[in-house]
This record gives C-alpha cells, sequence and structure tokens, in this order.
C-alpha cells in the first residue's frame, strides 16, 4: 500500500467519522426538541405553579448571599 492510497483512505475514514458524529447529534438535537415540545405540550412542567413571589425571593436571597461570601473570599 503507497503513501497515497493510507492518505486516502484516512481522508475517508475521517469524513465518515465526521459525518457519523454530525448525524449523531443532528438526531440528539430533534429529540431533544421533541421531547420539550410533548412536555410543554401535556403541561408536564409543573414548575410554572410552584414558582411563588416568597420561593422566588428566597432562591434570589440564597444566590446573593452566595455570591458575596464567595466573592467577598476572593478579594
Amino acid at each position: 500500500m503507497t503513501i497515497y492510497e493510507m492518505l486516502e483512505q484516512s481522508a475517508v475514514l475521517t469524513i465518515l467519522g465526521m459525518l457519523t458524529v454530525f448525524v449523531f447529534l443532528a438526531v440528539m438535537v430533534f429529540c431533544i426538541d421533541l421531547a420539550g415540545k410533548i412536555i410543554n405540550r401535556f403541561s408536564i412542567n409543573k414548575d410554572k405553579e410552584t414558582q411563588t413571589p416568597e420561593i422566588l425571593v428566597a432562591i434570589t436571597a440564597a444566590v446573593n448571599e452566595y455570591r458575596h461570601d464567595k466573592i467577598g473570599a476572593k478579594q
């Protein structure tokens, strides 16, 4: 096998590998998008009902305190 034949074979394998990854990622994006549409269609996502203003205030306060502790410690 000559060097040109080996280079040709490696180029073909590289292209096939890249195409395989591209197709896999495209299918994965399609499936995730479809799952999101199904979840939104049947209102399976109940998080919107549990986000009361009190819970959002508590989460915001906790995040701000965490950031203040971590950033204050680094400076």
